[in-house]
């Protein structure tokens, strides 16, 4: 019962999150290389792999995750990299084309290349706009913004996702002017008080 009630989660979440948003992952961060930069690297030319630690940044354009150890497995040739990022959390962003973020954090981040998928484990959290995501993992595709999020075998271990609609966010706006425009009111009001009871 538990699991066909998550594989249905992960089929709405699919579905909600792809019509969520019109615009994409910057396209352009796609076409740009990818630099690491750390305190130390580690390279096995046998396995194509190297281990870069300590203070660990992947940028790519906009692209930025940050990490306390990243695994780079190279093997499969030029465009087809694996990047493993590991850390208490490793860290995710990257802008939309529209100039909003998204963001996300997980104990490991696994960003493969070739299909531009992200693989958040571990206390996987994924923010977009006003929208979130947790669960124990979460697959992300950066260039379709579909993901398919996972809790653990707990029963305690769902997955728990927030939607905040337009209308809430336009609603909070409004109070937030019409706050704003009662204090300048009253400041105003204060003022003028003032000024009549002068001599």
């Amino acid at each position: 019962m538990f699991k066909h009630f998550m594989h249905l989660v992960k089929i709405s979440l699919l579905s909600l999150l792809a019509l969520s948003s019109a615009s994409f992952a910057g396209e352009k961060d796609f076409d740009l290389p990818i630099k690491v930069d750390a305190q130390s690297n580690f390279f096995d030319g046998k396995t194509k792999t190297s281990i870069f630690s300590k203070d660990v940044k992947i940028t790519q354009g906009t692209l930025v995750i940050l990490a306390d150890e990243v695994e780079v497995i190279a093997g499969l040739g030029e465009g087809k990299e694996v990047f493993i990022a590991r850390g208490e959390p490793a860290s995710y962003q990257q802008e939309l084309d529209d100039g909003t973020a998204i963001l996300a954090a997980a104990k490991e981040i696994k960003y493969e290349v070739s299909n531009r998928t992200l693989t958040l484990t571990g206390d996987a959290e994924l923010k977009q706009d006003s929208s979130q995501v947790k669960g124990e993992s979460i697959v992300f595709n950066m260039e379709l913004e579909q993901l398919i999020a996972e809790g653990d075998d707990s029963e305690e271990g769902g997955v728990t996702t927030i939607f905040q609609p337009d209308s809430l966010r336009k609603k909070e706006k409004t109070n937030d002017e019409a706050k704003d425009q009662t204090e300048e009111k009253d400041q105003t009001g204060e003022k003028v008080k003032s000024e009549d009871e002068k001599p």
